[in-house]
């Protein structure tokens, strides 16, 4: 665990620490996906303020929750998160992108602690949390798995196949957290392949299912801590939330913030939270 920070134990503060250190490595890195990862950090603060037992002290421990971040390309807000609770030195957020350095453009488990698994192709995270789930389940090890997932990856059949297994397994220790920002890639998600009605497939495929907002840290906590089966939940999110000209815009899937960019998010994150 570094020594240079204290871990924050409220959501609230976690995320807006991390909203400032995505937009700025992302501009140094001239980087993409800064509105991927600001619609996604809320859900990986309110997991890594005590909804999902895991923490610098514990990683070593048989019985600690998993989560995985399946949408790789948000590894700006998960490196962020983790930097900020102590899982390894801030300074590494400098050297996001570089060529060398430890963090990668895509979610890096190699030399960083705190990462479960490298993830971009996406698709791959929930069979994968689903391999650990059913491990524990079937060993009688404690812990959760928490897989979280973008909804554009919703398009691929692996999921379905995971969500298929799931249920037949009966596996309460997995949860899944759908990054719901209705845009990928190129467009939006239902202009690209229709999802809805999406809360009703997962709960067809046996999964209980609930929609609530993804940046209401009180809802998602509380969401978190009770489940009897394999848990869904549509985290309904905003791209590039809390930045107004990043917000709903495809074009800030792509585009790294200028030096510009990045004063004017500050001034507005400095008068909105």
């Amino acid at each position: 665990m570094s020594d240079a920070v204290t871990p924050f134990t409220k959501a609230a503060e976690l995320a807006l620490a991390a909203r400032r250190e995505i937009i700025s490595m992302t501009s140094t890195a001239k980087a993409s996906h800064v509105a991927s990862a600001l619609s996604v950090v809320d859900i990986l603060s309110v997991l890594y303020t005590g909804a999902a037992n895991i923490s610098p002290a514990n990683m070593g421990a048989a019985d600690r929750d998993i989560v995985i971040l399946s949408k790789g390309h948000s590894a700006s807000a998960l490196y962020s998160v983790l930097a900020l609770q102590g899982f390894f030195p801030m300074d590494w957020l400098a050297q996001y992108c570089n060529n060398d350095a430890p963090l990668g453009g895509h979610v890096t488990s190699k030399g960083v602690p705190g990462v479960e698994l490298s993830t971009g192709s996406l698709g791959h995270g929930l069979p994968y949390g689903l391999g650990i789930a059913m491990s524990r389940k079937k060993s009688g090890a404690k812990g959760r798995v928490f897989v979280v997932m973008s909804d554009g990856e919703c398009d691929e059949g692996t999921t379905w196949e995971s969500a298929m297994i799931a249920n037949h397994h009966e596996l309460d220790n997995l949860v899944v957290i759908v990054d719901r920002n209705k845009i990928q890639s190129l467009t939006f998600t239902e202009d690209t392949l229709r999802l809805e009605p999406f809360a009703d497939k997962w709960i067809a495929f046996g999964w209980q299912t609930q929609t609530i907002s993804g940046h209401g840290y009180s809802l998602l906590a509380e969401s978190l801590s009770t489940q009897t089966g394999p848990k869904c939940i549509i985290a309904d999110t905003t791209k590039g939330k809390g930045v107004d000209f990043m917000e709903n815009s495809v074009l800030w899937h792509y585009k790294p913030p200028t030096a510009e960019d990045v004063a004017k998010a500050f001034e507005q994150l400095s008068e909105s939270y």
